[in-house]
């Protein structure tokens, strides 16, 4: 039994209205294709669902039930194709997103809030890890897009510059490098030197950056956590390198940040999307906001910058 949405509709307003002439008139169709319409679906269902007069047209207990199903059925194929329509204009659907812990800690969540507010259908998925881990979830599909640091990019991805933050000292207030106003990488290698874990794209900046200076700063201890390097400065183990958009995890501490000089180095971090890939409309939506938020300076922390 395979009724179409045809025969339902047409019974449905023959029923509702009790009258042949009425429903056709309202539906913009000739009585005949409504009889014929009617007279399908009696076929399909194997049972008389209407008693029909000259003048009148009754519901049998079989056309009652009937006109109560298909009600549901025609409810929920408008309702599935208003979705439908709401998904395709991007205004429901979900966002997944591969990205860094600070990037989902502190840049997203601005541009999640201006973004919902105009689609609170939308959920965004934050998929944070290392900038491996991220592309990788970029490139099978598991995320739309992913916003991380730039190494060496896979073939089968394309980047959008987005922002920069630059890499600052840290140190504990009473420090004597806190004294200065600025510090160089060279002085660093010379202080007990607390690393991030060698999967993270901090490490590798900061690795590079004393190659620059023949420095070999040896890590006093190295922790996969921003937070966990935070609290050993805090608790005066050593001193720290890392890029102003973390700093907002370290939490409260005794923490001085002076900017690093001599090189100056910059992260940037990039739109990472998979090469030739047709992406949701809610997706083309988000990233068009967080395009707005670059166009217009929206404010960031300091020591970061739209790209």
């Amino acid at each position: 039994m395979e009724a179409t949405l045809r025969q339902l509709s047409a019974y449905a307003a023959v029923a509702r209205a009790t009258s042949f002439t009425a429903a056709a008139a309202r539906l913009g169709v000739s009585q005949s294709s409504l009889s014929r319409a009617v007279a399908d679906l009696e076929r399909q269902v194997g049972a008389q669902l209407l008693e029909r007069d000259t003048r009148n047209v009754q519901l049998t207990a079989a056309g009652a039930e009937a006109l109560r199903i298909a009600e549901q059925i025609l409810s929920a194929h408008r309702a599935g194709m208003k979705e439908l329509d709401r998904f395709l204009l991007g205004e429901s659907g979900t966002v997944a997103v591969a990205t860094l812990p600070s990037v989902a800690a502190v840049l997203l969540p601005q541009v999640i809030s201006g973004f919902r507010q105009d689609r609170p259908r939308v959920a965004v998925r934050l998929l944070d890890g290392l900038e491996r881990a991220v592309l990788n979830r970029v490139l099978s599909g598991d995320a739309d897009f992913a916003i991380t640091t730039v190494g060496v990019p896979p073939e089968r991805l394309e980047h959008r510059p987005l922002v920069r933050d630059r890499f600052v000292a840290v140190l504990r207030e009473d420090h004597p490098l806190a004294e200065r106003d600025e510090v160089g990488w060279a002085d660093l290698a010379r202080e007990p030197f607390l690393a991030v874990g060698r999967d993270s794209s901090v490490r590798r900046l900061t690795d590079a950056a004393f190659g620059q200076v023949d420095a070999h700063a040896v890590p006093a201890a190295e922790a996969g956590s921003v937070a966990t390097v935070g609290g050993l400065v805090a608790a005066g183990l050593g001193v720290s390198a890392l890029p102003a958009l973390v700093l907002p995890l370290l939490g409260t501490g005794p923490f001085v940040f002076r900017p690093l000089v001599h090189p100056v180095v910059d992260r940037r971090l990039d739109i990472a999307l998979r090469a030739r890939r047709t992406l949701p409309c809610v997706t083309e939506r988000f990233l068009e906001t967080l395009e707005d938020f670059r166009a217009k300076g929206r404010e960031l922390p300091p020591g970061v910058s739209w790209a």
